[in-house]
């Protein structure tokens, strides 16, 4: 423990004896000659202004037609990764001994090109690269980063002035109260976000492919509205689509990121097959269609909805969240009487100051509640914590010193499975 405290003051004390010189700075920030810190309270979390430039398709609110387009300038690409050393604890039960191991590592790597391909037509594209080496574990049996097109859209935005964009493609979708991709957290996530669909083979932090629907309005009211396949990034597998509504509310100046209150709720609803098609002759193999999908059929529907806040007061932030889940009972192979339900959430609490918000530091608790007869999942809690310190120059604050540390209970019958982890890397993009 001495030695993390120690650890943790250095973090603190790097920056303000560290130098500053000019370094790139990322995609639309080298676009308009902006510091980060003008559409982010400290990346990767967006600020209100960020936040309405996300919303106003990657172009500045009342600019629009004006924008440089990737066709009059270089295209905007940023790469973020993140490297340093991870360590681990685990208890399985208590009257067993613990287990510590711990190394070096990298953190994957983004690769994330977005624009203006004209007055409100823009682009955003994520991939994921697969990594082989460094290898996922021990036994070097696989690839330590999947290849993945995370996010692939294309908006159409102000179809109705502020009212109306579409963003058709590979999205982080509306119901995502707040985002899993632009959290603070590298280690730690919002583990109701991944907690597995027994109706569905996604995780509710997926991202989805499909059509969505958003709008803002002056008095703080947004939504978003979408039909996805439902199923990540996987093909579906039925004629049915999925569909979700989310609605919020701000309260007071800002859009509740960095200033003024929001609230918000959502609902998600979809259906997924019991049955894989059959061919009745036995002599082919079921139709599947070109672009993959098949024709599942007894569909059973699953349902998620739940609430969120964010409050704010100077440079305090306060983030909660409640999703609860249920899956029909003929998902339910712990008891075919019942549906699925269970529930989670999370509670963040952020502070970002000290010149020019250099300094972050974050609290995190989680929880997530499988139905008492689940013998298999088990109760999780969870409590995080994170310090971040960021290096650069007025126009370059891209490059963070990040300390954080995590403390997990899985209780599974008489069994408790604890686990510490504690992660010190170095966070950059470009």
């Amino acid at each position: 423990m001495k030695k993390m405290i120690i650890i943790l003051l250095v973090l603190i004390a790097l920056p303000l004896v560290a130098p500053a010189p000019g370094q790139a700075i990322p995609a639309f920030a080298r676009k308009y000659g902006f510091n980060c810190m003008m559409c982010h309270t400290a990346y990767p979390k967006l600020n209100d202004w960020g936040q309405r430039y996300r919303d106003n398709g990657y172009q500045l609110p009342g600019q629009q037609g004006k924008e440089k387009t990737v066709f009059d300038s270089h295209t905007p690409i940023a790469l973020r990764t993140a490297t340093g050393f991870n360590g681990y604890t685990a208890k399985p039960n208590k009257d067993a001994s613990s287990q510590t191991t711990g190394g070096f590592g990298l953190k994957g790597l983004d690769l994330l090109a977005a624009g203006v391909l004209h007055k409100n037509i823009s682009v955003l594209l994520i991939y994921t690269p697969r990594i082989d080496e460094p290898f996922a574990d021990y036994t070097g049996s696989s690839e330590s980063q999947p290849g993945a097109l995370e996010s692939a859209s294309i908006i159409f935005s102000n179809v109705i002035e502020d009212a109306l964009n579409l963003r058709v493609g590979r999205f982080e979708p509306a119901y995502h109260l707040f985002s899993s991709k632009r959290s603070y957290y590298l280690v730690s996530p919002y583990d109701v976000y991944e907690y597995p669909a027994l109706g569905g083979n996604y995780l509710f932090g997926d991202n989805q492919i499909g059509l969505e629907a958003t709008g803002h309005f002056d008095m703080g009211f947004k939504y978003g509205a979408g039909v996805v396949n439902g199923t990540g990034a996987a093909p579906d597998n039925n004629k049915f689509k999925d569909v979700y509504l989310a609605l919020s509310q701000t309260i007071g100046a800002g859009d509740g990121q960095s200033a003024g209150h929001r609230i918000g709720a959502f609902v998600y609803y979809g259906k997924q097959p019991m049955i894989a098609p059959i061919d009745t002759l036995g002599t082919m193999p079921p139709p599947v269609s070109p672009t993959g999908e098949y024709t599942g059929c007894d569909n059973k529907p699953s349902y998620r909805y739940g609430g969120a806040a964010s409050l704010n007061w100077k440079t305090f932030n306060l983030a909660a969240m409640y999703m609860r889940g249920l899956d029909d009972k003929a998902f339910n192979i712990m008891d075919a009487t019942k549906n699925y339900e269970y529930d989670g959430g999370f509670v963040e609490l952020d502070y970002a100051g000290m010149f020019n918000n250099r300094f972050v530091a974050s609290a995190l608790y989680n929880w997530v509640a499988p139905p008492e007869y689940d013998d298999m999942s088990g109760k999780l809690s969870a409590y995080s914590a994170l310090v971040r310190c960021y290096l650069g120059d007025w126009t370059a604050v891209n490059v963070a010193l990040h300390g954080e540390y995590s403390y997990r209970k899985l209780e599974l019958g008489e069994t408790t499975m604890t686990e510490n982890l504690y992660s010190m890397l170095v966070d950059f993009a470009f």
